[in-house]
């Protein structure tokens, strides 16, 4: 090793409270993708987009085949990750869109703290890298959340690019076409598609959502997959030799897609334009998992950091082709294919590496993990979650796994499944699935199992006694 590599090693502390001087605490990487589907990556059977960093990440660490979050939508999953609690707990259900981003009654609470926070509190350096949407105004900003320096954006999503772009393809959600008509429409030049299949307009994702550094907007030139990236990577290279904590939320694969030339060109082989934007964006996104992951090698530190990386919830399949094979549903619902998502796990000091994982994990559990690796109760903390340091070293279990999304509600106790989802047409009945047998929730099993229905609707209604009424 070079005295380049080694210095950093030589300059962590000893030991953390709690901790032996042998074991210093870990550095963390937390990766969060946005709408990927179960079923994209070749770690979880994809085959036709080659995601080669993401599925060496999965190599080496663990790969969960039942890894969950804690709701179905972007904002309320972010609350209970960073927190480490059940976001109902305090009232964090909805999911701030446009302008209810403004609305100062709208964030992520005052009282509850983050991750970063319980981190800063013992000596880390800490970064928020890419999308935040737990709050819009100056209350909730991340800079007051625990975290010593922020790039990105604020609100639910941003363009990659700014127009006029012509690195590359911009597609759009419209309601018509140039012509009034309803289909698909490519702009003289092929630099723009419009799309009415949605029957929706495109979000105006930039209006009062500047790029940020720190609090000051700013100006990006690169797309920002990339800049996000950068980013990531300059707060390792400044921070190498201390204990660091550095979330990292991309933006991609969420809409609008915006995909680069250079991308694009990998997938001429797939037929349809909107499948080609979306696999451009999660190459570039493996691209950028595996810079930072190149980062951390070169200055030694593979060995002792947690790299973490999951979505916030399941693929919106007919926005961006996302796929949740072999789940049914998408984001938005409380399906399989909805809130398990692929979540991967290294730290090859603290946890076995290159397994497969079967037993049910939440996102909950990260928090639980990390600040437990950095000398810090989870119990005393009043978190929710699970060390899965101590949890793997133990014989699977039962667990009960409980979600609450307004009229929507599901329980996982060991392979059962108790579903409500009166949305799109369906009743408000409860619902009964065993995903040992049939994880494609394909066979509802409620009119054959009544008491067990009984049961386990007890349980999630004794669990929702303890939670709080929606703050908005």
């Amino acid at each position: 090793m070079t005295v380049r590599r080694l210095l950093p090693l030589l300059l962590l502390p000893l030991a953390a409270p709690g901790a032996t001087a042998s074991a210093p605490r870990p550095n963390v990487v937390l990766i969060v993708a946005d709408d990927l589907g179960y079923g994209e990556l070749g770690a979880y059977g994809g085959s036709e987009i080659p995601t080669p960093h993401l599925d060496r990440l999965a190599e080496e660490g663990l790969r969960f085949t039942h890894g969950y979050v804690t709701a179905s939508v972007c904002a309320p999953s972010r609350a209970g990750l960073l927190t480490g609690r059940q976001q109902t707990r305090f009232g964090f259900e909805g999911n701030a869109i446009g302008a209810v981003n403004a609305d100062p009654k709208v964030g992520l609470p005052a009282g509850e703290r983050t991750l970063a926070q319980h981190l800063r509190a013992t000596g880390y350096a800490t970064a928020a890298i890419g999308k935040w949407h737990l709050g819009g105004t100056a209350a909730y900003h991340p800079l007051r959340r625990g975290f010593d320096e922020f790039y990105g954006f604020l609100h639910e999503g941003h363009t990659y690019a700014q127009r006029p772009w012509n690195g590359g393809v911009t597609w759009l959600r419209r309601l018509r076409l140039p012509d009034g008509g309803e289909g698909r429409w490519t702009s003289p030049d092929g630099r723009t598609v419009w799309t009415t299949h949605m029957g929706t307009q495109e979000p105006d994702y930039d209006a009062d959502n500047p790029l940020l550094r720190g609090s000051q907007p700013v100006d990006e030139p690169q797309h920002l997959t990339d800049a996000l990236t950068r980013e990531a990577c300059d707060f390792i290279e400044r921070h190498a030799g201390q204990p660091f904590f550095l979330y990292v939320a991309y933006n991609a694969v969420h809409s609008p897609l915006q995909a680069t030339d250079r991308h694009l060109e990998r997938f001429q082989h797939l037929p349809d334009l909107h499948r080609r934007m979306f696999a451009a964006l999660l190459a570039q996104l493996d691209e950028g998992v595996g810079a930072i992951l190149t980062r951390l090698h070169y200055h030694g530190l593979d060995a002792n950091t947690i790299v973490a990386f999951l979505s916030d919830n399941g693929g919106a399949t007919r926005e961006l082709t996302s796929r949740n094979t072999p789940l049914r549903g998408e984001k938005g619902t409380l399906l399989e294919g909805g809130i398990r998502v692929p979540f991967l796990v290294r730290w090859p000091e603290g946890l076995p590496g290159g397994r497969v994982e079967t037993r049910p994990v939440v996102s909950l559990d990260l928090a639980a993990t990390i600040l437990a690796a950095a000398g810090r109760s989870p119990a005393e903390l009043g978190l929710d979650g699970e060390d899965l340091a101590a949890v793997l070293r133990q014989p699977a279990r039962e667990r009960t796994l409980h979600w609450r999304m307004g009229p929507r509600a599901a329980l996982r106790h060991g392979d059962w499944k108790l579903l409500r989802d009166p949305t799109r047409g369906r009743s408000g009945a409860w619902q009964l699935y065993h995903l040992g047998r049939d994880p494609g929730e394909t066979e509802d099993l409620a009119a054959r199992e009544p008491a067990l229905v009984q049961e386990l609707a007890a349980r999630w209604e004794a669990w929702n006694r303890t939670q709080v009424e929606p703050r908005w």
